[in-house]
């Protein structure tokens, strides 16, 4: 569980906050067969810096970009996530606006609800606002150039985060509404794959995630070598023919 000035101090069960903190993320530690995927959950009462992530060949040599994706599993009234911008701006104009705070105003603030979808490449100008609950599936990177925190005393990378990122609007392609129901591809590479499950893949689905996965549940339970895996938490198997799924789950791989 990782303390951020954003988060909550109550979460939904199963998560138990420790007295005196605001959890903003719930991290799964990547283990060797999957070292390269991080899950997280991610629960904010207020919004979370402006930022953006580099890509690999961005990266500090010997480092991982990060490109990540998210679930939103619950949104109170009015929640809502910023990606993108509404138009192509300069890297000048981005960076004065990151400089007064008025780059807020300038991102795409998309109103959300459970079941939307958004995939975020490296590069995209992103903030997650308030009262939003979602799971990031990400590459295993903790790399964030923060260009502007509503003037928390934390450090900015304004010229490390202006040398990657995209001044441009966010593709309309990348968002979509999972339906309740039903086994939807979420992404297919080419950095990793993640499919919503309803219950035991099919044989084609078997087919495409060849080698570990993790499993996520969202509802109901999964086994893992005789384990039982719940709502709010993450197990690793060898392969997906070791997943006993009895409800619908999240399935990730790296490629």
């Amino acid at each position: 569980m990782v303390d951020r000035p954003w988060g909550r101090t109550s979460l939904p069960a199963p998560f138990v906050i420790p007295a005196g903190q605001r959890i903003g993320e719930v991290w799964f530690e990547p283990q060797p067969l999957l070292d390269q995927l991080l899950v997280k959950y991610i629960f904010t009462s207020e919004a979370l810096s402006v930022q953006v992530h580099p890509a690999d060949d961005q990266a500090p040599a010997g480092q991982r970009g990060k490109e990540e994706c998210w679930l939103v599993l619950d949104a109170e009234p009015g929640a809502r996530l910023g990606i993108g911008f509404d138009r192509a701006h300069s890297a000048e104009a981005l960076r004065a606006a990151a400089r007064d705070g008025s780059i807020e105003k300038l991102l795409t603030w998309h109103p959300v609800q459970t079941g939307d979808f958004f995939s975020i490449p490296a590069g995209t100008v992103h903030a997650i606002g308030a009262g939003v609950a979602l799971i990031e599936v990400q590459q295993n990177s903790d790399i964030t150039y923060r260009l502007y925190d509503y003037g928390r005393p934390r450090e900015l990378h304004l010229e490390a985060g202006m040398a990657v990122a995209r001044c441009q609007p966010y593709p309309p392609t990348l968002h979509r509404q999972v339906p309740g129901s039903g086994h939807v591809v979420l992404v297919d590479g080419p950095l990793f794959r993640l499919d919503r499950l309803d219950g035991p893949p099919d044989a084609a689905t078997r087919a495409r995630f060849d080698g570990p996965v993790l499993a996520i549940p969202l509802d109901g339970a999964v086994r893992i070598a005789g384990e039982t895996i719940l709502p709010g938490q993450c197990g690793q198997a060898a392969s997906l023919d070791a997943v006993e799924i009895g409800g619908r789950c999240l399935i990730a791989q790296g490629c």
